[in-house]
């Protein structure tokens, strides 16, 4: 609680928290090979269809010439294609391969059994209400 009687900004009393969540998921990325960037285009390219370069940029919120080099080793790891448009041959269409499919998915799995050890520090109502207002409050949240 503030010392003025109010409550403390949402930034200010989230931020340590998705700061520690990063720190833990970096580690589990990095047993399956893959940086966070790499894992966040992963992550779009499964929950989505096949999208174009700049596309993929601006669904992730990054420069789309900063992703050139993750999409480069992420193609040469083969965990995503990307092939010529056939309708635009200056656009490429990206899509995740079956390989970069079972590594992200095994990654999140992972992330996802940290997030429970730190959930279960709420009763199960709350930890319930707590995702759910997350969800509510993140913009552009599309699932639960």
């Amino acid at each position: 609680m503030a010392k003025n009687g109010g409550r403390r900004d949402l930034a200010a009393m989230l931020q340590p928290l998705v700061r520690s969540l990063i720190a833990a998921e970096l580690p589990v990325l990095a047993s399956h090979g893959i940086s966070m960037w790499e894992y966040v285009v992963l992550s779009a390219l499964d929950d989505g269809p096949v999208r174009t370069q700049a596309a993929l940029a601006t669904a992730i919120g990054a420069d789309k010439t900063r992703i050139i080099s993750t999409l480069d080793t992420l193609q040469e790891s083969g965990l995503i294609s990307r092939t010529p448009d056939p309708h635009d041959r200056r656009v490429r269409l990206l899509s995740i391969t079956d390989d970069g499919r079972r590594v992200r998915r095994s990654a999140q799995a992972d992330i996802h059994a940290h997030e429970d050890r730190v959930l279960a520090r709420l009763p199960a109502a709350d930890r319930r209400v707590f995702l759910d207002a997350v969800h509510t409050l993140t913009p552009d949240a599309d699932t639960p």
